[in-house]
């Protein structure tokens, strides 16, 4: 279940996926099969190949990417993996409390 989040940040989010930035949403979420994890980030962007490129450096697969019809295909950044990737990426205030 997600929560905690505003339109304008999603549309904010699929305008820069449109522009064919990678792009970041952070919100609260909540899932059983993820005990501990109160947030995910997505990232995404709609050049598929430059997503991919992106998440290589962080270790993410092409194949986690979230294929999604209506063009806003992302990762979801979950746990320590989410944490680390915003620090790199000099985004931290994105981590929720």
């Amino acid at each position: 279940m997600a929560f905690g989040i505003k339109r304008v940040d999603v549309v904010a989010w699929k305008q820069k996926i449109d522009q064919g930035q990678i792009a970041f949403l952070t919100h609260y979420w909540l899932d059983d099969r993820f005990p501990g994890c109160k947030t995910v980030t997505k990232v995404g962007c709609k050049d598929l190949r430059r997503l991919a490129e992106w998440g290589k450096q962080y270790g993410l697969k092409k194949e986690w990417i979230h294929h999604r019809k209506d063009g806003y295909s992302h990762f979801d950044l979950l746990g320590d993996k989410q944490a680390y990737i915003l620090r790199a990426e000099d985004i931290e205030e994105r981590l929720l409390d």
